[in-house]
């Protein structure tokens, strides 16, 4: 029998057990002590001072990090407690841009709420605040310094959750700081743009990049057919902001709405994913065949890629080469779309509306853009960007009729349906793959043993499948500090894997820093659930049964899945970006010319001593002799890592190891003549 301990709080004796701190006891019996730093899922920091409770015996205390003990006698809102608050609030506004009506986390801001909460209408103190400058050179995120105050939050989880640790405290005192590395941009240091510190934030001092208003602009141009995909996981999240319940599936109100605003045509991201199921799942059983490059890692979450290029560039063979639902759609689109709407690529608007914030910086990458330089995605809009274009169009979102979505990419599996959850792409993947290995249809659909949303939820979950005889061992894997973890047991050889997924946010998409903000694990558990009832609710659940997906692949793709078209406008490559942007020196320069080669000579020191000196003096020799200047971008970098095999050069995409300047050269002439071609 476990022995229950008891304590007082404002005179009511409580029972506890395994509460870790005061501030979680508290708030079990009903009182809502305010906080800024405390978040159930980082460290305790204890820095904002406002949990404060007077402890009989003990004094004043913080309640985040003070431990429960049986005899406790404590108060919650003593008047001596209640004037320390407003004092620590009027201190934090003192030094905080008081433009609110302007802040993007204005009527949704913890210091606006808990202000007004205890009475703080003016500030006694003399503003202290220095304005900074707002780094907005982020695709995914706009960082205001001027609005921080200094809870830790985001320091906190992205180096706990996310093992990144691109933001730290700088400077003591009155000038205490939080910035990027060296006082750099957010786009020049390692972010892998997932967005949880601006969910976390309670303030407007990160928040998401808005792009609403070019949205806008492609919406009412009259030239322009505008058309619109939407990912999995907003259907069962954005009904939240108009009193809808969590993983309320709202497809129907919200095309309804996307076609009042004025798109042109509104599709199923989920029509992709399937898509992304048969290109993918095929690469895993090639490699599972020849039993190269694996464990196979997904590739569908660009949080976790950039963060491969960063940190894991050894492992980034052993991503998959298909490109996300997102960055396929639009390729497809401009495949199928054009002849049958009697429209122009070229005035062909392509936007998604995504749960993700590193889906932005996705979509900028030149390596997605077609031949004519055209991007496979035009915009991004994250959930609550779609949440706040309905209220500024001023529609009812409840009151709306719900409409169908438009052909041909309205329809799709189950498996299609449930990418937006942990464990959903791993599920989907297996659903095409066991049926293709042991060459008869599958009996039961559901791979329960890798889903993520039940009561015993882990972020890390293995699995092992018997497929004739078949073992493949796999791995479902949230949160990119987890995910450094799985691969920190492959490259050992602690842990062996056939098929790893891994997505950045919790829980999956449902839980992206571009859904409604909630740090509820309930929360998001209902909208994965949301994904398995839709699942269920449809005829088809695996991807190969889409015959849209079929007939599409049969009309327009040469060589079918994973044939030649499809690798040409399916699959991408990565590359290593280990060092810092920015660290790189021009060697070669034609003010004003567009390089169509860039070669990068490695001069770290094992590649210098290895030669590397030499390869960039005959190759700039070679480039001033042939009058290729305005062709050739020559720089040097300061390293690839992979020092045992330099010199190092990149050529266009293309790694050669132990380079000589002859190799350099020949394979510069190579690509230069099929530019030309």
């Amino acid at each position: 029998m476990v022995d229950t301990k008891k304590l007082t709080i404002n005179g009511v004796q409580t029972a506890f057990n395994d509460e870790r701190n005061l501030l979680e006891l508290v708030r079990k019996t009903g009182i809502e002590l305010p906080t800024f730093c405390y978040h159930s899922e980082l460290s305790i920091y204890g820095a904002c001072r406002l949990c404060l409770v007077d402890v009989k015996g003990w004094g004043i205390v913080a309640a985040c990090s003070t431990e429960p003990q049986d005899g406790m006698e404590v108060k919650t809102h003593t008047e001596e407690l209640r004037e320390i608050r407003r004092v620590a609030l009027e201190l934090m506004l003192a030094n905080h841009d008081p433009d609110c009506n302007t802040c993007p986390k204005n009527t949704n801001c913890k210091l606006q709420t808990i202000a007004r909460q205890h009475g703080v209408y003016e500030v006694r103190f003399k503003r202290t605040l220095e304005p900074q400058p707002i780094d907005r050179s982020s695709r995914a995120l706009v960082r205001d310094p001027n609005k921080c105050i200094l809870c830790g939050d985001c320091v906190r989880a992205c180096s706990e959750i996310q093992g990144v640790g691109v933001l730290g405290f700088s400077g003591r005192g009155a000038k205490t700081t939080v910035i990027p590395a060296f006082n750099k941009a957010l786009a020049d240091v390692e972010c892998v743009n997932c967005g949880l510190c601006a969910t976390v934030c309670p303030v407007g001092s990160l928040s998401v990049r808005d792009d609403v208003n070019e949205v806008w602009k492609v919406v009412n141009d009259p030239t322009k057919t505008v058309i619109v995909q939407i990912a999995p996981a907003v259907r069962v999240a954005l009904g939240e902001a108009f009193g809808g319940a969590p993983g309320s599936i709202e497809v129907g109100r919200i095309v309804a709405a996307l076609k009042a605003i004025g798109f042109d045509k509104v599709y199923d991201t989920s029509f992709t994913a399937d898509q992304t199921v048969l290109e993918e799942a095929t690469e895993f059983i090639q490699r599972k065949t020849k039993g190269e490059h694996l464990p196979l890692f997904t590739s569908c979450c660009p949080a976790w890629v950039k963060y491969a290029e960063h940190f894991l560039p050894d492992l980034l063979p052993n991503l998959s080469t298909a490109r996300s639902p997102m960055s396929m759609f639009g390729p497809t689109a401009r495949l199928v779309l054009p002849k049958m709407l009697g429209v122009d690529k070229k005035n062909l608007i392509t936007v998604a509306i995504m749960p993700c914030t590193a889906k932005k910086y996705e979509a900028s990458l030149d390596k997605f853009n077609d031949e004519d330089g055209q991007p496979a995605t035009d915009y991004v809009l994250t959930t609550q960007e779609l949440i706040r274009m309905i209220s500024e169009a001023g529609l009812q979102f409840n009151e709306l009729q719900p409409q169908s979505l438009d052909e041909p990419f309205n329809v799709k599996t189950g498996g299609g349906v449930i990418f937006g959850t942990t464990g959903g792409v791993m599920e989907a993947a297996l659903r095409y793959a066991v049926e293709k290995i042991q060459g008869e249809p599958l009996e039961n659909f559901e791979f329960l043993s890798v889903r993520g949303h039940r009561p015993d939820d882990k972020a890390i979950r293995e699995a092992e499948l018997d497929v004739k005889g078949m073992k493949v061992r796999v791995c479902v894997v949230y949160g990119l500090a987890n995910a450094r973890l799985v691969a920190d047991w492959v490259r050992s050889g602690e842990k062996q894997y056939d098929f790893i997924e891994v997505m950045a946010c919790q829980m999956g998409c449902v839980g992206g820093a571009g859904q409604p903000v909630t740090n509820d694990w309930d929360i998001r558990r209902n909208r994965s659930e949301g994904l398995y009832k839709a699942d269920k609710m449809l005829q088809l659940h695996k991807s190969q049964d889409n015959p849209v997906l079929q007939k599409c692949y049969a009309d327009y793709f040469e060589g079918g899945i994973g044939g030649k078209t499809a690798h040409k406008l399916l699959h991408t490559s990565f590359h290593n970006r280990r060092r810092i942007d920015g660290m790189k020196i021009s060697v070669l320069d034609d003010a004003g010319a567009v390089p169509e080669v860039k070669v990068s000579v490695c001069v770290g020191t094992s590649c210098y001593v290895r030669g590397s000196q030499a390869v960039i003096k005959k190759v700039a020799d070679y480039i001033q002799d042939k009058a290729l200047g305005h062709l050739v971008k020559l720089e040097a970098t300061f390293c690839t890592e992979h020092c045992d095999s330099g010199p190092m050069v990149i050529v266009g995409d293309n790694m050669l190891y132990k380079a000589t300047a002859e190799q350099v050269i020949a394979e510069m002439n190579k690509q230069l003549a099929a530019v030309k071609v």
